[in-house]
């Protein structure tokens, strides 16, 4: 058993560690250092050190340690809190001969340390071992578990003597280990068992390393992760080491075919309740795990440079993966997926992904509340535009195994598409605008085919999305509707590039009270007039909603009048209650596929297109004489130089 899973363990992507040292006045924090740095004991040693460091040897993860001294007085307060704010970790002191300054941890400088956030792992040190009252026979297991209870951020405490350098490295190495193998993530000290999140990455990674997918690691894939995680291989007898302590401990981790789930992780439970932390980190960090036990950024290659209007989809190759997944995980074959099956379908991924806003409640469900393929596939797409590194993340979480690079597709700019007078893009985002009681919420909730409620909805007080496949002779589409609270929109406009990722917007009014239309018509005119400062224009649609109730006076007329005058498509008239639609979602999706068309154009806009007109004729004609001049010149010197020649 000592011989398995052990090899290079240096694999820490951290330049270095930073320790800040802490503690009341005369605990022996400089003489801690100076015969940490020296190996060697000195009378003479200034109150406050200037910083120390350790080079990458001197511990085995080959990573330098730099150690900031710091000074107890009021007056050095406000400079002690910045660099423990800058601490990777945190080294408290206490003297072993003066109980008082160890009641002073719990009493100031622990309660400090939280007051100010620093949210690092802690290392507790008694210093001046060698002056400790020999009458007093109490370890530092009994003075330190009721602390340690209130403190969970106490990663270890250690005594040590600076005069007789009794454990004086090891308290760097465990403040360097604490950060570089911490034991929250991966293990729960109360209740014995591994986090959660451990749970999920080792098992996403046991899946991985189960080639033939029997459930269970076999002798020559248990070596192959051996010589992947640590550049070793096994020895036949230490595998049957590994596999007999885990049958005599874990009856279930092991069968005829190998090594199962369950020994994987009693295996690294284990490692861990022994101290071996740096086993388990050196597995997760050869997957590509950070210390938040998710995916490094630097293995998920999602283009990080892309204008305001560009966007990202996943690829047809990504599709049919999930298509594939959704079949296997539909055990019971209805077309939908359980909460259950959900859960199955992320136990290898860190959390939850559509567990909250603003995906919780943004797609197709049926009536039993489970997940549709169209819903599924739709919580991707939603996902990918929003957070496109998330997405490519889940991804590799549930098993995709393909390059990565192929993933996610990059759109063209929405400019390029006007310009072009075509899109490529299989998701459209569409903003709905107006006023509250327009009826925008109802028309959210057809999209993802929830029956009409005659109760009132609550107008949201902040985004809400709804997302849904569009079923087309030409191929589906897949339609991101963005809610836009009306008293949000004025600060949504403020920013310049609001509009930049929307492909078309919709005015919903209530076509039986007229300030709702008016109200829906000045919101339109304001968001043109966005699109025609910021030159991210976008086609536009007004909604005339609630059709089943009598229209005021001049609701038609008016609604004419502004789409003639912006020179865009005449309103839809819908009536969710009486369940014509109108086609209204099919047509918002033929507006985004045509994205030179119904772009509003105020007068404004208007009188400036025309003068940036002028201008441009101007100067053309300016061009054109210029030239005409330029070749009368050159005829006139042709001219010339044979009636020279000629005399």
């Amino acid at each position: 058993m000592s011989g398995g899973f052990s090899g290079n363990l240096s694999s820490n992507r951290r330049n270095g560690v930073r320790v800040v040292v802490a503690g009341d006045r005369g605990t022996g924090k400089s003489s801690l250092i100076v015969a940490a740095a020296t190996e060697s004991f000195s009378d003479n040693v200034p109150s406050v050190l200037s910083p120390t460091r350790l080079p990458a040897d001197f511990f085995p993860d080959f990573v330098p340690l730099t150690i900031i001294d710091t000074s107890s007085s009021l007056e050095s307060r406000t400079k002690r809190n910045e660099e423990l704010k800058r601490a990777d970790a945190v080294v408290l002191t206490y003297a072993c001969d003066q109980p008082m300054t160890l009641t002073r941890l719990r009493t100031y400088w622990l309660p400090e340390l939280r007051q100010l956030e620093v949210k690092v792992p802690v290392i507790v040190v008694g210093c001046k071992l060698d002056l400790r009252d020999e009458r007093e026979p109490i370890s530092i297991e009994q003075l330190m578990s009721p602390i340690m209870q209130e403190f969970r951020e106490i990663e270890t405490c250690i005594e040590c003597s600076a005069a007789t350098l009794i454990q004086v490295p090891e308290v760097f190495y465990y403040a360097q280990r604490a950060v570089l193998h911490p034991t929250t993530p991966l293990f729960d000290q109360e209740r014995q068992t591994l986090q959660p999140r451990c749970i999920s990455a080792l098992r996403r990674i046991f899946i991985l390393c189960d080639h033939d997918m029997d459930g269970a690691l076999s002798d020559a894939e248990l070596n192959e992760f051996q010589i992947k995680c640590f550049n070793a291989p096994l020895q036949p007898a230490e595998i049957v080491g590994v596999k007999r302590v885990v049958q005599e401990k874990q009856p279930g981790g092991v069968n005829q075919l190998g090594l199962t789930l369950t020994g994987f992780l009693f295996l690294h439970a284990l490692f861990i309740e022994k101290g071996r932390l740096e086993t388990t980190w050196a597995v997760l960090r050869k997957f590509g795990y950070d210390d938040d036990l998710k995916l490094r950024d630097d293995i998920l290659p999602v283009p990080s440079k892309r204008a305001p209007d560009q966007t990202m989809e996943l690829t047809s190759e990504a599709v049919e993966f999930l298509k594939g997944i959704f079949r296997l995980f539909d055990t019971d074959n209805d077309g939908a997926l359980k909460p259950s099956e959900l859960d199955e379908l992320f136990c290898t991924a860190p959390d939850r992904p559509w567990n909250e806003a603003p995906y919780e409640d943004a797609a197709e469900r049926t009536d039993l509340g489970n997940l549709s393929l169209n819903g599924f596939l739709s919580e991707w797409a939603f996902m990918t535009l929003l957070d496109p590194v998330r997405s490519l993340a889940n991804l590799m979480y549930i098993g995709y195994s393909g390059d990565p690079a192929s993933v996610l597709h990059v759109n063209r700019r929405r400019v390029k598409d006007r310009k072009m007078q075509s899109t490529e893009r299989n998701v459209f985002q569409c903003f709905v605008f107006g006023p509250k009681n327009a009826g925008k919420s109802t028309i959210l909730n057809s999209l993802l085919e929830r029956p009409f409620s005659k109760s009132h909805i609550t107008a949201p007080t902040s985004e809400r999305f709804a997302v849904n496949v569009i079923n087309r002779v030409g191929g589906n589409r897949t339609l991101i509707l963005r809610e836009i609270p009306e008293d949000g929109v004025k600060k949504f406009l403020s920013n310049k590039e609001f509009l930049a990722p929307c492909d078309v917007a919709v005015f919903v009014y209530d076509s039986s009270d007229e300030y709702s239309s008016k109200k829906s018509q000045e919101l339109l005119v304001e968001v043109a007039r966005q699109g025609e400062e910021s030159g991210y224009g976008v086609p536009c649609l007004l909604i005339a909603a609630k059709d089943d109730l009598d229209p005021y006076r001049m609701a038609i007329q008016d609604s004419m009048k502004i789409c003639r005058e912006l020179g865009i498509e005449a309103p839809i008239s819908v009536s969710v209650k009486s369940g014509f639609l109108n086609n209204v979602f099919t047509r918002i999706v033929d507006v985004a596929e045509k994205p030179h068309l119904n772009i509003p154009e105020t007068e404004t806009g208007r009188n400036r297109k025309h003068h940036q007109q002028l201008i441009s004729r101007s100067l053309m004609c300016m061009s054109v004489g210029a030239a005409a001049a330029v070749f009368g010149l050159a005829i006139y010197r042709v001219y010339a130089a044979r009636r020279n020649t000629s005399s």
